[in-house]
């Protein structure tokens, strides 16, 4: 089946559950699913109710959508992620991207946990994405156009939109949260970096790496939608410390982190609507 084909098929699977408009679509990241339990939950949907739909088996991830309201504000919450390293195609890792944009967000917020490359970069830091260098994973753009969804060739100047980063670093400021600004890294993964690979990343101007996000940009881009981004640095990239890399670590900085980045989260929903309308 052609990649528009089922994305449609998608679609009305979700038509014939959920009568909801959301306005904003955030896909939460590794340890940071619980957010979508503390808004006022109208439905929920779960991915494996979706005809065709490919299933999350990431460790902490809960494969399910979650619509409600963040202090008033209508939103679809992809609670836990597809990645390419799950063995999808890269046109299945967007589909669910590219399914809240037919759902009818005007902005998709990503977030997801990351490893450090910056050396300044302590864990348990937010960075907020201001680019990507996504040239280690296939463009989810590759093959024939989806011209129903957008352009052959779009326009990546300004795919971390500068506008909902004004936003979020108003909220931060407002918070009291210190939020670092960098550019973000997707590799395939599983496997964590080597540390040649994270001093490659650095020279190449990376300051945090990990296994998603930079796909679903473009492909939210792709159709218009204005995409923001935060990273959670869970711990340092391999070789910037003598402690060997787990998943673990990564859940466990995630759970410390939680407190600060639900307030952060809200703040910038709210704020966000405001631009966006």
């Amino acid at each position: 089946m052609r990649p528009y084909e089922k994305l449609l098929r998608c679609y009305d699977c979700f038509r014939e559950k959920i009568d909801f408009q959301p306005l904003i679509g955030m896909t939460l990241g590794s340890g940071l699913g619980d957010y979508a339990d503390g808004i006022d939950i109208v439905s929920t949907l779960d991915y494996r109710d979706i005809e065709g739909f490919p299933v999350s088996t990431a460790q902490g991830h809960r494969g399910r959508f979650v619509f409600g309201y963040v202090e008033g504000v209508p939103v679809v919450v992809m609670q836990g992620r597809i990645h390419y390293y799950e063995g999808y195609d890269i046109t299945d890792v967007v589909l669910p991207t590219r399914l809240m944009g037919l759902m009818g967000v005007k902005a998709l917020f990503l977030t997801n946990a990351s490893g450090g490359l910056n050396p300044d970069y302590g864990p348990g830091e937010f960075m907020l994405i201001s680019d990507h260098i996504a040239d280690f994973v296939p463009s989810p753009l590759i093959g024939p156009n989806i011209d129903e969804l957008g352009t052959r060739f779009p326009d990546m100047t300004d795919l971390y939109s500068a506008r909902l980063r004004e936003v979020v670093r108003g909220a931060a400021k407002e918070l009291a949260i210190p939020l670092r600004e960098g550019v973000y890294v997707q590799l395939t993964g599983p496997n964590f970096e080597t540390p040649a690979e994270v001093r490659m990343c650095r020279i190449l101007g990376g300051d945090a790496v990990g296994m998603s996000t930079a796909v679903e940009a473009v492909a939210a881009r792709h159709m218009g939608i204005e995409t923001c981004g935060i990273s959670l640095v869970t711990n340092p990239g391999a070789g910037l410390s003598p402690q060997p890399l787990s998943h673990i670590e990564v859940q466990e900085a995630a759970d410390r982190a939680a407190p600060l980045f639900k307030q952060l989260v809200t703040a910038s929903v709210r704020g966000i609507a405001g631009v966006i309308g």
